[in-house]
Parts: C-alpha cells; sequence; structure tokens
C-alpha cells in the first residue's frame, strides 16, 4: 500500500500543478465583454483612439447602436472589423479635420490630418466617403443598408 501511494504521488503533483496554472491563467484574462455604443457625438480625437486602443487591447467586441459621430468614428480604424457589429440604428457621421485653438477657440481646416484619417479608415468605408466627394465641413452620414453592407448586423 505504501508503495502505490508513493506512485501515484508525482501524478497528483502534476495534476496540482496542472490545475494551479489553469486557474492562473483564468485570473490573468480578462473577462470578454460587448462595449455598447449608443450615442456619442464626437470629442478629443486623442481621448477616442486611446479609449479604442484599450478596447482592441481587451479583445472586446464593439456594438454600434447609435449615431457614432466624429472621433467616434475612429473605431473603425482602432478596433478590428471582425469585432465591430452595427444595429439598425446604427449612424456613422464623418467630416473632414478640424483644428481648435485652445486660446481662441478659433475653428480651422486641417486637410493634413483629413487625409490621414481618411487613409486610416477601411477600404470600404474610404471607398463610400470617396463616393460622396470626400471628407468636408459638412457631415455625411453612413447607415441602413449602406452601413450593413459594409459591418455585420449584431
Amino acid at each position: 500500500k505504501l508503495m502505490s501511494t508513493y506512485a501515484s504521488l508525482p501524478g497528483r503533483i502534476i495534476f496540482g500543478v496542472f490545475f494551479v496554472v489553469c486557474l492562473a491563467l483564468f485570473a490573468v484574462v480578462p473577462a470578454s465583454a460587448d462595449v455598447r455604443i449608443l450615442s456619442s457625438s464626437g470629442g478629443a480625437v486623442e481621448e477616442y483612439l486611446r479609449i479604442f486602443a484599450q478596447i482592441r487591447r481587451s479583445g472586446e467586441r464593439v456594438i454600434i447602436d447609435g449615431p457614432c459621430l466624429s472621433a467616434c468614428t475612429l473605431v473603425l480604424s482602432t478596433v478590428p472589423k471582425s469585432r465591430i457589429c452595427v444595429t439598425r440604428r446604427a449612424v456613422l457621421g464623418f467630416h473632414a479635420a478640424q483644428w481648435v485653438d485652445s486660446r481662441s477657440g478659433r475653428v480651422s481646416r486641417a486637410p493634413e490630418a483629413t487625409r490621414i484619417v481618411t487613409q486610416s479608415y477601411p477600404p470600404g468605408v474610404r471607398a463610400w466617403i470617396k463616393k460622396r466627394g470626400g471628407l468636408t465641413g459638412k457631415p455625411i452620414y453612413l447607415r441602413g443598408r449602406e452601413l450593413g453592407s459594409l459591418y455585420r448586423r449584431c
């Protein structure tokens, strides 16, 4: 009986180590959840890029379920297309980039930033923007069937 106890001890140790490693992995890996965009009018590009980079790293899925305007559309450039879906309420609003002088509040055009942002969008979105004459100061909206043809419905 003593020999059988010793013979199974290495197996128990290996199983115990395996069990502890599995528990540690589950503790380190964050639980995956969905991020739902219900309404965003945009804002500071840097802040949106920071948030969307965190979402990209987390592995979370993004559900666009309402207006996602201006800087919010950078989600398309940051989070993989396979992790983005759109509902029937989703609307994406695009316009040319603008610089805002923090002292005076004066808004001015930013053609180079507009070019960079446009190039950052996935090819289907770029083609849609080009078909509408490119990004200008006047917003253009991607929704409905056109949006559903570019992104998976959720």
